[in-house]
């Protein structure tokens, strides 16, 4: 752990839209000697640890990477158990995140799942939607190049059922297919584990954010990281390719 810095967060600046590649579950187990399961459980608990410090926080907008479109590569075994666990956790979870007025959204194609992990994800969707305290987005099978092709392709339809020109696709108008295109650009993105990768994560919606790798594993990430990202977010001075 870095030296604890005390510097204090000022809420009049906090990022409109916070993301986090939540990386590390494997290792985690792994060094203590557990099976790879034990990590992904240990990691919905660091989930839930993270949505308290972002609601103590004041953030409006947070969105968590749980499964990506190259996750499928996994073990059988391994998949199965960890949407087994979505499950579980949104089923614990749904009447605690439903009384902090939190939004639940997601990312990505999720036709692919399994049949009881969406009707579990539709029902925490629904019961949800009038929520306006924080949006919180998943991403299930997702990926940012899938994201984009989905976008341009729907574009591409439009303009062949001449419902649109093609001069008349700006980056607003493509942004308006992305799958949440109601939530600003992301302002500050997080990854977990050390590693310092982008892993095909909100490619489109990064464009212009603060990017803070942090060396804890996801399991261990607490609302302590949660502050130590924020503050580095604060302390940067953002150019947004303008002058110094």
């Amino acid at each position: 752990m870095p030296e604890q810095n005390n510097a204090a967060i000022d809420p009049r600046h906090l990022p409109r839209h916070v993301a986090i590649i939540m990386d590390g579950n494997g290792r985690w187990a792994e060094q203590r000697g557990l099976p790879r399961t034990k990590g992904h459980e240990a990691g919905a608990d660091a989930v839930r640890e993270t949505l308290k410090a972002a609601r103590e926080l004041g953030l409006k907008v947070l969105s968590l990477y749980a499964f990506s479109t190259e996750n499928w590569r996994r073990s059988r075994a391994e998949v199965n158990a960890l949407f087994r666990l979505m499950s579980h956790h949104i089923r614990r979870e749904l009447d605690e995140i439903a009384k902090h007025g939190i939004r639940v959204r997601i990312m990505g194609d999720i036709e692919r799942l399994p049949e009881q992990a969406r009707k579990d994800l539709q029902t925490c969707i629904d019961r949800t939607a009038r929520n306006t305290e924080m949006d919180v987005c998943v991403g299930l099978n997702y990926g940012g190049r899938a994201e984009i092709v989905r976008a341009a392709r729907r574009l591409a339809s439009q303009c062949a059922a001449r419902a649109m020109r093609s001069e008349e696709i700006t980056e607003d108008r493509f942004a308006r297919e992305l799958y949440v295109p109601e939530h600003p650009e992301v302002d500050l993105l997080i990854r977990t584990s050390g590693e310092q990768r982008i892993s095909n994560f909100m490619l489109w919606q990064i464009s212009y954010a603060e990017i803070v790798f942090l060396p804890v594993l996801w399991p261990d990430f607490n609302g302590h990281w949660m502050r130590e990202a924020i503050r580095e977010f604060q302390s940067r001075r953002r150019r947004f390719g303008g002058r110094p």
